[in-house]
């Protein structure tokens, strides 16, 4: 008997959980600029899904999925990807459409159940929030092969949680990429739940990132709180599949701080000792540390940080809640692209209703 191939998979961190560097940092530390951009934006991002959470328990928005704990791995996808590049998101990437050009408006419409807020003006053809699990990543090669078809420069980043990966629609769509040499990244958040199901019960694997082995992929580990080891892997994986190289599959490790969504409750199956030493690890905070022991950060501009954030979400707010409410028919409208002939008559009664009711006349 002998051995074909022997595997295995890297991982890489270059900062320590309080911000400390391990050793030489990579060359993309030295853009202190689009650190400091970073940083911003991840405060910006935590700014806004702790007023989105607030506005759900208020009543002003529906089930809303916090991204807190995700804002490392999201910046660094928004801050790597090229214009041209498509995004092919799950539900928990608003780092990443923040910076792709979704407005913060935009964002709470779609999460407040307006279907205007998928129609994004400014990335139009990033596709749409997937809430199914692991469904995009079917759409994702299918977007990477289109690329490959027409020859053009452009490339598929696609991301997914750890539960995600134990579906039939990853693993077909990384064996695909892999069979035919797809322009695509698939981006694994492995924040260590899958709603309520721990990542130790998930899959016998002891990495994610080993999965892409059996597709003929690289699989890569990164620190998912670590802003230089993300930006690393990403920017290798993007310059790959732009360089014709084929795909790449990341798993980035976090931990998911809040709770599944607004309509979950992680204290039922979660310890607190474990949330506890899983917020000593804060990528946002371990930033932070950083820039401020590398002297590009204090105390004053953290203030003024903080609250032209939360001058900017409290804007948006405004600007959404004052946004006037689509008429019911909007439900029908949008789900089809040509309505249905039997459901004509249904929507014409909804119409009817709601012009009386709003005092623009028709039938009771």
């Amino acid at each position: 008997m002998r051995e074909l191939h022997e595997f295995h998979v890297d991982s890489t961190r270059y900062l320590d959980d309080h911000g400390k560097p391990l050793g030489d940092l990579p060359p993309q530390a030295r853009d202190i600029h689009r650190t400091l951009a970073a940083y911003r934006h991840m405060v910006l991002i935590r700014t806004f899904d702790s007023k989105t959470i607030a506005l759900q328990r208020t009543g002003k928005c529906g089930t809303y999925p916090s991204v807190l704990g995700h804002e490392v791995i999201g910046t660094v996808v928004g801050q790597s990807m090229r214009k041209t590049d498509v995004l092919v998101p799950y539900y928990r990437d608003q780092a990443v459409h923040i910076l792709r050009g979704v407005s913060l408006k935009e964002m709470l419409l779609y999460w407040g159940g307006d279907e205007r807020g998928s129609a994004w003006e400014n990335c139009r053809e990033d596709l749409p929030i997937a809430v199914p699990i692991a469904t995009q990543c079917c759409h994702a090669v299918g977007v990477a092969s289109a690329f490959r078809i027409r020859g053009e420069d452009r490339a598929v980043v696609c991301c997914v949680g750890d539960g995600g990966t134990s579906k039939g629609d990853f693993l077909e769509s990384i064996n695909l990429a892999g069979a035919w040499h797809l322009p695509v990244v698939f981006v694994v958040i492995n924040n260590q739940w899958a709603i309520s199901t721990p990542r130790s019960i998930q899959c016998g694997a002891e990495t994610i990132a080993q999965k892409a082995i059996g597709a003929g992929l690289p699989g890569h580990i990164v620190d998912g709180n670590d802003y230089f080891a993300v930006t690393e892997a990403i920017e290798h994986a993007l310059e790959r599949a732009h360089g014709g190289k084929g795909a790449s599959v990341i798993e980035a490790v976090t931990y998911r701080l809040g709770d599944h969504t607004t309509a979950d409750d992680a204290t039922r199956y979660r310890d607190a000792e474990e949330l506890k030493k899983a917020w000593e690890k804060d990528g946002v905070k371990r930033l932070q540390n950083y820039l401020h022991d590398s002297g590009h950060w204090d105390a004053d501009q953290e203030k003024q940080l903080q609250a032209d954030c939360r001058e900017t979400v409290d804007t948006a707010v405004e600007e959404y809640l004052a946004m006037e409410p689509e008429p019911p028919t909007a439900m029908m409208d949008y789900l089809f692209e040509t309505l249905p002939a039997a459901l004509h008559d249904q929507r014409d009664r909804l119409s009817e209703k709601y012009r009386a009711r709003s005092g623009q006349g028709g039938g009771a």
